[in-house]
């Protein structure tokens, strides 16, 4: 399997996984739109936005300093519709050489309190990216060195920056994949409209 086929296969695998979680916790809801649990339930669905959060391209707006810095080529347009309205909107990256990581950079309208609450992921690590909030995680039962996801607070859902990399990746393949998301992040992040 080519590297951009990976990637791609790697945003479809998530895609599946987290839209088959959130109909889980939809379906728990009444037509209402709210928990039929009792006024104190902590558990509250979250509310998914109609669209992404707008004003940021990933293949256009990822700062030079991160493309040069990372290696990155051949931005490829990304966009995915999820079950229950979720969907991302963005670009995927692969790395010079051929044998790096690739990274799937997208906006979109899931947000932290989601990936939270979906048990279909395990969270590695609550933190903070550039001032917002931010999340990393991984599908439960996979290899978190070679997939990993941070999810940062945007307006209405997140920047979400999904990485594969295979410890086989003779570039990249020693590198945590947690870490290479939040390297990425921290680069990308202040390059967001604050309003965002």
């Amino acid at each position: 399997m080519r590297e951009d086929e990976m990637a791609s296969w790697s945003g479809v695998v998530r895609g599946v996984v987290l839209g088959a979680g959130l109909i889980l916790l939809v379906s728990a809801c009444n037509p209402g739109g709210e928990s039929k649990g009792t006024a104190n339930s902590a558990s509250a669905t979250p509310t998914i936005a109609a669209d992404v959060p707008a004003g940021f391209d990933a293949c256009k707006d990822l700062p030079q300093t991160v493309i040069q810095q990372e290696h990155l080529i051949k931005p490829d347009p990304d966009k995915k519709d999820g079950a229950q309205g979720i969907k991302w909107r963005g670009c995927g990256w692969i790395q010079a050489g051929g044998d790096g990581y690739a990274a799937t950079i997208d906006t979109t309208n899931i947000t932290l309190a989601m990936v939270r609450a979906n048990h279909d992921f395990a969270v590695d690590e609550e933190l903070t990216v550039a001032g917002r909030a931010a999340l990393t995680s991984h599908v439960s039962g996979q290899d978190p060195h070679a997939d990993c996801v941070i999810n940062v607070e945007l307006k209405g859902g997140s920047l979400e920056i999904s990485i594969d990399n295979p410890p086989s990746r003779r570039n990249s393949g020693n590198q945590h994949s947690c870490e290479i998301a939040k390297r990425l992040a921290e680069g990308i992040v202040p390059a967001i409209p604050a309003a965002l």
